[in-house]
């Protein structure tokens, strides 16, 4: 790593950070491409080159990745003979790319938001997007001080279904909505083992891996897809899968914090070095309803409880007419049963003010839309609808502001479930109310010499 490595922005990128959305346009027009640079070319990041691949207004210009041999094959999929880097702040000074995708490991999400927001680049950030809560307000605070448009990957938010799912929320189709209900059921048992500590993989840069995040001895299950079970890199399932339902919880209920919450967990079941729960159920208290979440990582899911619709699939409103599901692939409605009608109901079982219920009409599954030669996945959507938003310069749909407060709840059930305690929320100053402990524990400190990184931003 060179010394220059950590310099303050160039007055370049400082200029470019303060364009307006009208020069910004004269510099690149409607019908021009916009060069992509990849930021890690894990799972995700292929998935996102493959997207990108097929849109005509993206040049696929530059990839990044910690392991050299996912650069290679990242650069051989691109097919475009993209610049290859192991060191991302070289493919942030590469003056060629306007837009990076963030596919990293989640606690570098953050910081190389912030930089590639200061160099002048916008920027698509994979969920989760922070590992906590502090992150996503400098996140935030980086993209209105260099005028950049930052987009999170919470993708259900452009399915080609989410405009009717939207109207029926706004008929009250489902009643008054009082609880929303989300699961994640998957067993991955027995674990990943517990491998012991050893040199390095070959090809792999592991320090700049590591980055902000505590130094540890190298383990095989702490890197590449596995360190998502690690609380140095990740906030587990809830931060992951959850975020996704959370998203579709804030976009629909148009809401943007709890006032209050409960989780309880662990790894119970799962047998390897992994410190994030296998079993996690959360209580999320928003103004006018709750939300209950349960994710589970050693059970398949397959016998649940009763009650209205518990089979339907994706995230559940539960109103006071029925249930109105909706996911990334589609969604329905489920009438709750018609109340039978005065006359059958015997005298002495009334109840005083019988309410007489009307027939609610169930709206059989109904799939994403597919386009012309298109697909329902909304990956490709979100995609499109970021290049349209560098263009236009409009706040996307999914702004990093909106993908903040959704962490923050998913940080929040976390917190609470380590603590072992609720856990009350101040919106306003983004704060626990009334517990030291759980507010110290909104901000972790960046390993050096990141932190001096971070602070040369002022955010």
């Amino acid at each position: 790593m060179s010394e220059s490595s950590f310099d303050l922005p160039s007055s370049r990128r400082l200029f470019l950070g303060a364009m307006t959305a009208a020069s910004y346009s004269r510099i690149l027009g409607a019908n021009d491409r916009v060069n992509i640079g990849f930021i890690g070319c894990g799972l995700i990041g292929l998935r996102h080159i493959a997207d990108f691949k097929t849109l005509p207004d993206a040049a696929l210009t530059a990839v990044s990745d910690v392991y050299q041999p996912r650069v290679e094959n990242a650069q051989a999929l691109c097919g475009s003979s993209p610049k290859g880097y192991q060191d991302f702040r070289k493919l942030l000074d590469d003056k060629n790319v306007d837009a990076v995708i963030i596919s990293t490991p989640d606690h570098w999400h953050a910081l190389t938001t912030i930089m590639a927001c200061a160099a002048g680049k916008d920027v698509y950030v994979e969920k989760p997007m922070t590992v906590f809560i502090k992150e996503g307000r400098w996140m935030t605070a980086a993209a209105r001080k260099y005028k950049r448009i930052c987009i999170t990957g919470t993708q259900g938010r452009s399915g080609t279904h989410m405009k009717e799912v939207q109207a029926l929320m706004a008929q009250n189709y489902a009643g008054k909505i009082h609880t929303v209900r989300f699961s994640s059921y998957r067993n991955i048992m027995p674990g990943f083992g517990k491998p012991a500590d050893c040199p390095p993989l070959a090809g792999l840069d592991y320090d700049l891996w590591l980055g902000p995040a505590p130094l540890r001895p190298y383990n095989p299950n702490r890197v590449l897809y596995h360190f998502r079970w690690f609380w140095d890199y990740s906030g587990g399932q809830m931060t992951n899968l959850g975020a996704h339902d959370m998203d579709l919880v804030h976009f629909l209920m148009k809401v943007q914090a709890p006032k209050s919450v409960y989780s309880a967990g662990g790894r119970y079941a799962l047998q390897d070095n992994g410190e994030t729960p296998d079993t996690q159920d959360a209580i999320w208290e928003y103004p006018g309803f709750t939300v209950e979440g349960s994710l589970r990582e050693a059970s398949s899911g397959r016998i649940r409880g009763g009650g209205t619709a518990s089979s339907l699939a994706g995230v559940q409103f539960c109103g006071t007419k029925g249930v109105l599901a909706a996911s990334r692939g589609g969604y329905e409605f489920a009438p709750d049963m018609k109340i039978a009608p005065e006359s059958a109901i015997p005298a002495w079982s009334k109840p005083p003010g019988h309410p007489k219920i009307p027939d609610f009409k169930a709206v059989p599954y109904a799939e994403a839309k597919k386009g012309a030669g298109d697909e329902p996945e909304p990956m490709i959507h979100h995609a499109r609808h970021f290049l349209a938003c560098i263009k236009s310069r409009q706040r996307p749909i999914s702004d990093v502001e909106d993908g903040h407060y959704v962490s923050v709840s998913c940080h929040l059930a976390n917190l609470s479930m380590k603590l072992g305690r609720a856990l009350k929320w101040d919106a306003e100053k983004e704060e626990v109310i009334g517990d030291r402990e759980a507010n110290a524990l909104l901000v972790r400190p960046y390993r050096r010499p990141w932190d001096d990184v971070l602070r040369s931003f002022k955010l």
